[in-house]
This record gives C-alpha cells, sequence and structure tokens, in this order.
C-alpha cells in the first residue's frame, strides 16, 4: 500500500472520505477539500463506502443520508459498530427529527444542505481538532485519572472504563466528558459547550440538539440508569454539568 503524499499545508496528511450520490458536489468537496491539504476519497452509495472505510481508514467521513443502496443511517449505525472515526452527516432533510437521527445513531455532527464550503471546511477542522486534542487545561486534578464510583477515566490515554470494561466513546464525546469534568459541579451552557467542543455558535435553536443528543449518548454509556443520572446532570435552565468530585 503506498503511503499518503506529503502535504504543503500539514505535516501528516488526512484523509477524508466522502460519500455522496450527487455527483457535481462530490466533485467540488474533492476540489476544495484537496485545496485545503486532506486526502480526498469518494463514493456515491453507502455498500461502497463501507468497503473503502474498511480499506483506506480515513480520518473523517462526510456522509450524505439519502443514497441509493444504504442510506447514511444504516453506513453510520455500520461503522460505530467497529470504529469511532469522526462522522459528519450532510442531510437536505428539512425536518429536525431527520437530523437528530443521525446523531443518536453515533454521528458527531451535521451540516444541511445547501451549505457553504467554508462553513464545511470550518466544520471539518473543528472535529478534527478535538479528536486529536491530547487534554484539556485547567480544573483537572494533575496525574489526569479520575476515578468515581465505578468509573475509571483517564484523561492522558483519552479512555475510559466501567466496572473494569473499556467503554468505546467517539473523539467528540470524549471531549464533551473532558469539558465538563473540566469544572465539575459548574453548569455549562448549551451554547457555550457547542462553541467549547464543535467550535461554532449556534445560529439557530435546533443545533443545541448536537449537545442533548451527545449528553444522552454519554449518559448511556456510562450511568447506572440513565433516565436518572448521577454523573452527567441537568441544569435546569442552563444546560449540564459533572458531579462535583473530590481528588483522591
Amino acid at each position: 500500500m503506498s503511503s499518503k503524499p506529503p502535504s504543503t499545508l500539514s505535516t501528516s496528511r488526512e484523509t477524508i472520505l466522502v460519500v455522496d450520490d450527487e455527483a457535481s458536489l462530490r466533485r467540488i468537496l474533492e476540489t476544495r477539500l484537496s485545496m485545503s491539504g486532506y486526502s480526498v476519497i469518494s463514493t456515491n452509495d453507502g455498500e461502497n463506502a463501507l468497503a473503502l472505510f474498511r480499506k483506506i481508514n480515513p480520518d473523517l467521513i462526510l456522509l450524505d443520508v439519502m443514497m441509493p443502496k444504504l442510506d447514511g443511517y444504516g453506513v453510520c449505525q455500520e461503522i460505530r459498530q467497529e470504529s469511532d472515526v469522526p462522522i459528519i452527516m450532510l442531510t437536505a432533510l428539512g425536518d429536525v427529527s431527520d437530523r437528530i437521527t443521525g446523531l443518536e445513531l453515533g454521528a458527531d455532527d451535521y451540516v444541511i444542505k445547501p451549505f457553504a464550503p467554508k462553513e464545511l471546511e470550518a466544520r471539518i477542522r473543528s472535529v478534527l481538532r478535538r479528536v486529536d486534542k491530547v487534554n484539556i487545561n485547567q480544573g483537572i486534578p494533575y496525574s489526569g485519572v479520575i476515578l468515581i464510583g465505578g468509573i475509571h477515566i483517564d484523561l492522558n490515554k483519552r479512555q475510559v472504563f466501567k466496572n473494569n470494561e473499556r467503554v468505546r466513546l467517539t473523539g467528540m464525546e470524549f471531549s464533551l466528558l473532558e469539558l465538563l469534568i473540566s469544572k465539575a459541579g459548574e453548569p455549562f451552557s448549551r451554547a457555550s459547550i457547542l462553541q467549547d467542543v464543535w467550535g461554532y455558535t449556534p445560529e439557530r435553536h435546533v443545533d443545541t440538539r448536537v449537545v442533548d443528543v451527545h449528553i444522552s449518548r454519554l449518559r448511556a454509556k456510562l450511568e447506572n440508569d440513565p433516565s436518572n443520572p448521577d454523573l452527567i446532570l441537568t441544569a435546569r435552565g442552563t444546560g449540564y454539568l459533572f458531579q462535583k468530585f473530590s481528588e483522591s
């Protein structure tokens, strides 16, 4: 297998898999993303997307919802069974519930068609930056290891264990958890979480649902009773907070 060609814009060229059945959009994305320094592979249907994903191991996937053979929801669901690779859904669906479905299946973010290429490029940079982030900053015990109940969180290795079993988190899920832990006991608004973790300010109220769905996903993976959480709490009228803990 040949190595990835060097990029003048980055030391290690990241690979993006573009999955969309609209040929003109694929060409635009291939051109724009290549000019931004990414290596781009594209395909027009869900079945080919899964085959390419397993073959090239991309750094990020842009995934259309409406496609032949296997739609974007099905592709996202399949990929999440075996990988935490960042996924940004591309959707023309107008219904909010349709957009949220992709997030509930494990997507990291979504962009609504038609979109400005610059907006998509900003989302890509933000997601990749958060996934590559090694640690967060203030407010965390120096060891970087937190034990609370049966949960073991290693912020240095970006790993979480529940009752000694590894819990698979996506990069964005871990970054969200890391942010909440950085100021445990203090509430974060949905808007501030969206800005700190996803890197953009919500233009419309619906965008904050990205946060709500990721919180639900974290609770489902970490809480003993997700409907009555002990760790990730809702701050009424504000947003969310992580239960305050004492350093051991």
